[in-house]
């Protein structure tokens, strides 16, 4: 029988290069304890400073965090011991046949619910180990062993700036090794197949050149949106990976909310915001916008549509109104299917509900600061300018109106999330942004795909959000099938209708203003790749989408140039033409 002190050892439950966990028996209580504590003995002074920071670090208060209860030191060797209650390691439930994918995001999104809580308490771990994580029957986690390994990283440094950035690397460290411990679990074997996650993370950049991503051949299948956490949370580019656990936990609980059916599956992030703060704000100059409408009743429809086009948040709430007042069978008018055109909503709620509608809208720019609410400006004049491609590319006979709708509607998901995630959305443009090779010669760092950029951030596609607003519009599947827009790695094909070639051209011309936004020296290569993939599905040569585009750059800098000398207001849209230079839209 081994002892340590008054402790039986009665099981190793793990061990790292830093530190070691122990099953034991209290032989004064008979219960069962957890023992932690340094591979190393520290000495003297690092003993005082270990004690101090373990110590505070067991006074920390959460419902992820282990129940400290005791710390001590026996034959200078210095430990803490945990409560054994039901808890059992994440090393003992891991098994070769991996976790169930949902079961080791639920797990994760706790542990680093409560890592974020030390994080931000400006403590660490140190050294995240599968057996320093403890999951109980009801799926309760609990982390333990804070502080245990002692602040290695804090050894070299002097001064509070240099403890800050210290226990800030230290908390990226901890990120990133809950990441690698995610991996384990669902692939049923430890990463580069070492049991030690602080070896890994040597081998691993900036110190190592060892990659670690999830392989695809897996005990049991891996959810694309977990695949895409987990990769990101080890991804091989640290510019690339979680900056703190929080970023993590609210990426885990995205996905798993949306896969819970009762709660409404995408719909459910955005619900309760939908409710509070609406769609979209009312875009600068609501009130003009408003009071100008209501001058306008005895205008024709296709006047009042216009004036509604210039204001997103207003188009979405027509659209919503009428949509949704078909589903719950409110006698709006009388209509067959979807509405999918300004004139027609405005003809069923009449100029007072268009107005009602503008009244009720939030003013801009609702909750989001200054920055939120620049970049929100610019995703809007983006998304406006590919309406007006997209009138000028589709062939003639088609509604310029609904053209526009379309490619609005494409980018309703990326809207709806720079609106009410801004934080969120930033971290999205961020991971999908190349990084230059820093070795001559070599290729730059690809960003990641718009879809798996999203999964790791929210935990669901953007697009997928989309799609759920629509659809709580009252939109069905082929009003879905139109704003789906066509994926930039996906091949185009030959359009079978009027809806594929709405679909397509829509696409097309949100795929050309995207190239626009890329840095310079990649601007020629992206549009050339543009109209190679679109030319022969909408007959549309890459010459004729060169002079849509170089008509609304000219057109845009033109307005621009009015609207500083006051000639035309902000908002204003010039008129769009079809590609036979006659009005696109259909009577």
């Amino acid at each position: 029988m081994r002892m340590f002190g008054r402790y039986q050892l009665m099981r190793l439950l793990g061990k790292s290069d830093h530190t070691m966990a122990w099953l034991v028996m209290n032989t004064q209580d008979q219960q069962e304890y957890m023992l932690t504590m340094p591979r190393k003995a520290p000495q003297a002074e690092a003993l005082q400073a270990w004690q101090l920071s373990v110590k505070r670090a067991g006074r920390l208060n959460h419902p992820c965090l282990a129940r400290v209860a005791d710390i001590g030191e026996h034959e200078r060797w210095p430990y803490v011991a945990y409560d054994r209650g039901t808890f059992v390691t994440w090393a003992e439930r891991f098994s070769r046949q991996g976790v169930p994918g949902a079961d080791v995001a639920m797990w994760a999104a706790q542990a680093a619910q409560g890592l974020a809580f030390v994080h931000e308490a400006g403590l660490a771990h140190h050294d995240l180990q599968p057996w320093m994580l403890l999951v109980d029957e009801d799926q309760k986690v609990a982390v333990m062993g804070l502080e245990v390994a002692g602040r290695r990283l804090l050894a070299s440094r002097d001064g509070a700036m240099d403890e800050l950035r210290a226990v800030r690397d230290a908390a990226e460290v901890d990120v990133l090794a809950l990441g690698l411990v995610m991996h384990h679990g669902l692939v049923g074997q430890p990463a580069l197949d070492e049991a030690d996650v602080s070896k890994v993370v040597a081998r691993m950049p900036p110190q190592g050149q060892d990659i670690v991503r999830l392989p695809w051949t897996v005990p049991r299948p891996i959810p694309e949106p977990l695949r895409a956490i987990v990769n990101r949370a080890s991804d091989r580019q640290q510019r690339q990976r979680y900056r703190n656990a929080r970023t993590l936990q609210r990426a885990l609980e995205g996905w798993l909310k949306t896969c819970e059916a009762q709660s409404g599956g995408p719909l459910a992030l955005l619900l309760d915001r939908l409710r509070s703060v609406g769609v979209l704000p009312a875009q600068p100059g609501g009130a003009d916008r408003a009071a100008r409408l209501a001058l306008m009743e005895r205008c024709r429809t296709s006047e009042l549509a216009e004036v509604v086009l210039g204001d997103l948040a207003l188009t979405f709430e027509l659209l919503r109104m009428v949509n949704t007042a078909q589903v719950h069978g409110d006698q709006v008018a009388s209509t067959d299917g979807p509405v999918l055109m300004l004139r027609r909503a405005i003809a069923m709620l009449g100029v007072d509900g268009v107005r009602r509608a503008a009244l009720s809208l939030r003013p801009w720019p609702g909750p989001m600061n200054e920055a939120a609410a620049a970049e929100m400006e610019t995703l809007i004049r983006r998304v406006q300018r590919a309406a007006r491609i997209a009138v000028r590319l589709a062939p003639a006979g088609y509604d310029g109106e609904v053209i526009s709708l379309v490619t609005m509607l494409q980018n309703l998901g990326r809207l709806v999330v720079q609106y009410h995630f801004p934080e969120e959305s930033a971290q999205i443009r961020r991971l999908m942004l190349p990084a230059e090779s820093l070795q001559a010669g070599t290729a730059d760092d690809p960003g990641m795909s718009a879809e798996a950029a999203s999964f790791a951030v929210l935990g669901v596609d953007v697009e997928v959000l989309g799609l759920a607003v629509a659809q709580h519009w009252g939109l069905d599947d082929s009003v879905q099938h139109l704003i789906r827009r066509i994926a930039p790695d996906s091949p185009v094909r030959q359009p079978e209708g009027d809806n594929d070639i709405l679909r397509a051209t829509a696409s097309c011309a949100n795929d050309l203003v995207d190239a626009l936004t890329q840095p310079a020296r990649r601007v020629p290569a992206a549009l050339k790749n543009v109209a190679q993939r679109y030319a022969r599905p909408l007959a549309i040569s890459p010459r004729e989408m060169q002079e849509a585009l170089q008509i609304e750059l000219q057109s845009a800098s033109s307005q621009t140039v009015q609207q500083a000398a006051g000639v035309m207001p902000p908002g204003h849209a010039a008129g769009a033409t079809g590609r036979t230079g006659n009005s696109a839209r259909a009577s």
